[in-house]
């Protein structure tokens, strides 16, 4: 779910060496932890040069606030056990001014030690900002320890062979549709669909009388938006950037086409049937809570929404069939591959070395499980060897086969038009996707724009922001 945008600050004060904590929940409610987080000896005799020591963090928030709460309990624990001191703060990463404000502090020379971020959406234009710390170092030590981290981390946390980020926990992509809607109308449970399945099928299954609206996708300004949006028109063969990341191709018969196809959902009144009320402004909570609300016969989202229903009991869970997403013309099965969540280490940091301890302890163990236990099939592990560590991730929801098999997918994959994904890490793909101009051509072909008019002037907006990336078109 959306959080509030502005970011909020917790601190972290460790005195004690004890290695296991237990902590209450923001706004004084008992935050009932399902782990007792535990700082291995190992970690604490590691950390012994820092004791008395301090850093800042901060935190993309997740869309689960138990889990938010659980990632810091295990950072308390850490400063408790090791006698530092931890300052945390939250940040909402569909601000879209979450860059803006890490590179200002940067340059300012009062940035935090660490933090933790999608590395498909940020990571790149951090390093091309210059504002990250080489940790390659570190992730050699843990593969020795945990094996490989997910491949898609090998793409959006590598540049010229060395490492700026630290895979932390793995996001799968997801696809959910009510399995027991498909079920009365007849229709077959697959592992994937065709988006034009997943359209006829959505307004097969609808029934507005009844609260039943089969398409729960918006095109509005949201970080689920431009997921959609990107994902169609990579699966029919366009892509925003070639595949050195740095020439915008966008404008394409082939995105022309994608566009076309999503336009025609939420304004042909043949689909009517199928589209909520007020979808056309949903944010990134919308689709949450009307599919928790159970009005909802498929949405995309990660799996926050699987999270919810099974944490809260709600009976929309039972009758939810995940998949790892939809194919288009240019590619017979998904383009899912899922992102980390990674830490980095900020040039400048006062105590990188006690940034970079934290890291390590964060990625397994009590430290990890208790946020994956807190949002589960949401927070997986990054690393190999992590899967194997603990029953709840071999055998904790049926989800988690198809999750650990994202993690491991071959990459590239690669469209009839020749664009392999996922494409090298590209600061002015991310800025173009953080600056919502996917959301905005889907809003202008709405309001009665041209599929084409549309995606050219997309096209040429990108231009400028590559440019602005210092990339020349």
């Amino acid at each position: 779910m959306a959080q509030r945008s502005e970011w909020s600050r917790r601190k972290f004060l460790g005195t004690s060496a004890l290695g296991i904590l237990s902590l209450t929940a923001c706004g004084g409610q008992p935050a009932a932890p399902q782990v007792q987080v535990q700082v291995p000896q190992e970690v604490i005799d590691a950390a012994a040069q820092f004791r008395g020591g301090s850093m800042g963090s901060l935190s993309q928030k997740l869309y689960s606030e138990a889990a938010n709460a659980a990632f810091d309990r295990s950072l308390q624990a850490f400063a408790q056990a090791t006698g530092t001191t931890i300052q945390n703060d939250l940040v909402q990463g569909d601000s879209g001014d979450m860059v803006a404000k890490m590179d200002a502090e940067v340059k300012a020379g009062n940035a935090r030690d660490l933090a933790f971020m999608s590395d498909s959406r940020f990571v790149g234009q951090l390093q091309n900002l210059g504002d990250l710390t080489d940790l390659t170092d570190v992730v050699e030590e843990m593969r020795g320890l945990y094996g490989e981290p997910a491949t898609e981390a090998t793409n959006y946390c590598v540049f010229d062979g060395r490492w700026y980020a630290i895979p932390y926990h793995f996001i799968a992509s997801g696809m959910y549709l009510r399995k027991d809607w498909y079920q009365e109308k007849g229709i077959e449970l697959k592992p994937t669909y065709s988006w034009e399945e997943l359209r006829d099928n959505a307004l097969e299954v609808s029934d507005p009388a009844k609260r039943r609206f089969g398409w729960g996708l918006t095109v509005n300004r949201s970080g689920d938006a431009n997921g959609f949006i990107e994902n169609v028109i990579n699966t029919y063969g366009g892509a925003i950037a070639d595949n050195t990341g740095q020439k915008v191709v966008f404008n394409s018969p082939e995105t022309v086409e994608a566009v076309s196809f999503m336009g025609d959902i939420y304004t042909n009144p043949k689909y009517e049937p199928m589209r909520p009320p007020g979808i056309e402004s949903w944010t990134d909570s919308s689709n949450n809570e009307n599919w928790l609300a159970g009005i909802l016969g498929l949405t995309l989202n990660q799996y926050s929404v699987y999270a919810d229903s099974k944490t809260k009991g709600n009976p929309v869970y039972a009758n939810t069939h995940p998949f790892n997403g939809a194919f288009g013309p240019a590619i017979d099965k998904p383009l899912a591959y899922g992102q980390s969540n990674s830490f980095v280490v900020f040039k400048g940091a006062k105590n990188p070395d006690l940034a970079k301890q934290v890291a390590k302890y964060m990625v397994s163990g009590s430290a990890l499980l208790g946020v994956a236990k807190e949002a589960p099939c949401l927070v997986n592990p990054s690393w190999d060897k992590v899967w194997d560590s603990d029953p709840y991730y071999t055998s904790g929801d049926p989800a988690f086969g198809a999750i650990r098999e994202q993690t491991r997918a071959p990459l590239p994959l690669t469209t009839s038009t020749g664009y392999s994904f996922p494409q090298p890490p590209s600061p002015g793909q991310q800025a173009v996707v953080a600056a919502y101009l996917l959301t905005d051509m889907m809003q202008a072909v709405i309001q009665g724009t041209r599929p084409a008019d549309a995606v050219a002037t997309a096209h040429e907006r990108m231009v400028q922001i590559f440019e602005q990336q210092g990339y020349r078109q």
